[in-house]
């Protein structure tokens, strides 16, 4: 989940989250590739959806995962209070070309909001989070591309 901003909704935002929604009839909705490796997501395209990500979820299934949409690329910066899974955070730029991962990234166990903060390495303007170990697994590097499967 990202850290407190503000953000407007864009028409990018909404055009994106609307092709990803209209995904082919009969899949289980929105997914993206990557190495190959097929994941079926959510959209956090929104700035409430955003704030929410995956917090206070027990599991999250091998293949899934959420994917952040953010209206323009811009540096950012992830933490994890209230969530409950170890993530990988998997910061894209607008062209979906693979910035840098945050592998392993452990639950924030803080009552308060100082928990760790986990920062893109440039402008980004899609994050996929993923279960811990999924981008090692895959052996993913800088300049991957993710796949937007419509």
């Amino acid at each position: 989940m990202p850290a407190p901003r503000s953000f407007r909704a864009g028409v990018l935002v909404v055009g994106l989250a609307a092709a990803l929604g209209a995904c082919a009839a009969g899949a289980a909705g929105p997914a993206v590739e990557l190495k190959g490796r097929r994941f079926q997501v959510e959209i956090a395209a929104d700035e409430a959806a955003r704030a929410r990500g995956l917090m206070f979820r027990d599991r999250l299934p091998a293949d899934h995962g959420m994917l952040f949409v953010f209206e323009r690329p811009g540096m950012l910066t992830f933490w994890m209070k209230n969530t409950r899974l170890p993530l990988d955070i998997l910061y894209f730029d607008q062209n979906y070309h693979l910035l840098n991962v945050q592998q392993r990234v452990p639950p924030c166990r803080s009552a308060g909001d100082d928990c760790p903060l986990y920062p893109s390495a440039g402008p980004a303007q899609y994050v996929l989070e993923l279960n811990a170990g999924t981008a090692d697994a895959l052996g993913v590097t800088p300049g991957d591309v993710l796949k937007v499967l419509r």
